[in-house]
């Protein structure tokens, strides 16, 4: 039983996998559609955005995929390929756009937001950790009223 749902989440990853890419985009050359393939794993859907044109059904996708295979059978070589992408579309068309001066937002904005959103739930927890503190302080009037209401509720016993 182990075995068969093992078979089947294997043929299901594999399966999905390759879900996007139609038979009639595929090379030929196995070689050719490997590095195909490859470049599309690296290569942001527009549509979809956080998804390669590997995974993405979106005609656009669909679009890249063909134009990636189009400059791969007419001699480029991957680079070259990423190269002519980025030029048209801009470093966004790459999942992991290098380290650069002018990627660096893309690359610190996550991480900034992570910590500005932790320092703000620290001091969150704070502010209420201290507005709990000054809840449970009790001024001199209310001692009196709570002081009578016991003393009215230990003499009714």
């Amino acid at each position: 039983m182990r075995r068969l749902a093992a078979i089947a989440l294997m043929l299901v990853t594999i399966s999905s996998s390759s879900l996007a890419v139609q038979p009639e985009e595929m090379l030929r050359d196995p070689k050719l559609e490997a590095r195909a393939r490859e470049l599309s794993r690296e290569l942001r859907c527009m549509v979809c955005q956080n998804q390669s044109i590997d995974e993405s059904e979106a005609p656009l996708a669909r679009d890249l995929r063909l134009l990636v295979r189009e400059r791969l059978t007419k001699g480029d070589t991957n680079q070259q390929v990423l190269d002519f992408l980025v030029s048209r579309y801009g470093e966004f068309v790459l999942l992991k756009p290098p380290l650069e001066s002018r990627t660096l937002i893309l690359w610190a904005l996550p991480p900034t937001a992570l910590l500005a959103g932790a320092i703000g739930l620290f001091f969150a927890m704070r502010r209420r950790r201290t507005d709990g503190l000054e809840a449970a302080t009790l001024s001199i009037e209310e001692r009196r009223k709570l002081a009578t209401l016991v003393d009215d509720q230990r003499s009714e016993r």
